[in-house]
């Protein structure tokens, strides 16, 4: 399953269910990890941090009301990857990975880029 497409999906997303449409629109089926329902470890964001090449701030979403609640403006990177697997509405959405890339589908156009 290496070099299958995986898309860390939200239904509920209009952003994410934008990329899916995409990908299915070039005929790629991928695997649909429902991270909100499914454990997110610590050593799969450290994984999607490396294949996105981003910092972790780059991939929370600091509009959440826990976001606040757990006081991580000024956290370091540890605590946020914590964070992000203890609540995982906290990962910024969709993220798309395939063989040694990931992207975050924002706008959801930015998996095109992924495409062969």
């Amino acid at each position: 399953m290496k070099n299958k497409y995986t898309i860390y999906h939200n239904p509920r997303c209009s952003k994410s269910r934008e990329v899916l449409k995409i990908l299915n629109e070039n005929n790629i089926s991928p695997v649909i990890c429902l991270y909100l329902q499914a454990e997110l470890s610590i050593e799969t964001i450290n994984q999607l941090l490396k294949l996105l090449d981003k910092p972790v701030k780059e991939i929370i979403r600091t509009k959440e009301k826990i976001y606040d609640d757990l006081c991580l403006f000024n956290a370091d990177e540890q605590k946020i990857i914590k964070a992000i697997s203890e609540y995982p509405i906290l990962l910024e959405r969709p993220i798309v990975k395939y063989k040694d890339k990931a992207i975050i589908g924002r706008p959801p156009e930015n998996v095109l880029e992924l495409i062969e």
